[in-house]
């Protein structure tokens, strides 16, 4: 079984997968492999629709089974070159609206905040549309404030993009660079080195339920809400996706629903 999680955890590398993305592919891997308990390298279809169905039985959600059907079809197709021949629909993913803060939210939010640094780095992730995991790994030289913009380095899938620096943070950016080198991680933790994503969630957590705010918001949040926003004040939903970094148009027109001004005109008939 080694040899072949190896063999998959090189091709991942080899793709210029995420680390994150590599490490649930191969949990998963594993786990059917021990399903299987041999003949890794044959592929079966009856197999693979029974410890499908077998996951499903376990109340195992949607969107988890899919992670796993993309790392059994990678493992098939990229690492042994096999035809993943199966006739299997994808575990669709429930389709939920995201959470938004509203403007009056993310001033409540940063208001509660009296570190100023985690106050810069919760309103950098909102006024910039950033992940946690970007946030945290941006570094002083991603920084172009003449331009007011941010270079975000290796986003999800590997991607860089360009995206917008709030005008109004150019002096709370300037106070917190001074001295600092342009290799220098932009939000350093107490100890030295960088910050870690649960730290970041923690202040948001923290200040969400500080401010008295009961919406089932994450810190993805804020980004789910510079998008909202940015459709209220009437960007054209395509440079949103620039923004963003989605591939698919589709996954940015999700925001165009709660921005619609016709549905928020109609009038209940009750």
């Amino acid at each position: 079984m080694q040899q072949y999680l190896d063999r998959t955890r090189i091709e991942l590398r080899y793709q210029k997968y995420s680390p994150q993305t590599a490490k649930s592919y191969l949990a998963n891997l594993e786990k059917f492999f021990n399903f299987l308990g041999g003949n890794y390298n044959q592929f079966d279809e009856y197999k693979v629709k029974n410890y499908l169905v077998g996951l499903n039985d376990r109340g195992l959600n949607g969107q988890t089974i899919n992670v796993c059907l993309n790392a059994i079809k990678f493992f098939y197709e990229q690492v042994m070159k096999i035809s993943f021949k199966i006739d299997v629909a994808f575990a669709r993913k429930p389709k939920r609206l995201p959470v938004i803060l509203s403007r009056d939210d993310i001033a409540r939010v940063l208001e509660t905040i009296q570190n100023k640094k985690h106050c810069f780095l919760i309103a950098l992730a909102y006024g910039a549309g950033l992940r946690v995991s970007e946030v945290i790994n941006l570094r002083v030289r991603d920084i172009d404030l003449p331009g007011l913009q941010i270079n975000v380095r290796d986003g999800k899938g590997n991607k860089d993009r360009l995206t917008v620096f709030p005008e109004k943070l150019k002096s709370d950016i300037e106070q917190h660079i001074f001295g600092k080198s342009g290799d220098d991680i932009l939000f350093e933790s107490e100890r030295g080195g960088q910050l870690t994503k649960r730290t970041a969630q923690i202040v948001f957590e923290r200040a969400l339920k500080k401010a008295g705010i009961e919406k089932d918001a994450t810190f993805h949040s804020l980004r789910h809400s510079f998008a909202t926003h940015l459709l209220e004040n009437g960007v054209d939903v395509r440079y949103v996706q620039e923004l963003l970094g989605h591939a698919n148009i589709r996954t940015t027109q999700i925001y165009t629903h709660l921005t619609n001004p016709a549905l928020k005109n109609i009038k209940s008939p009750l």
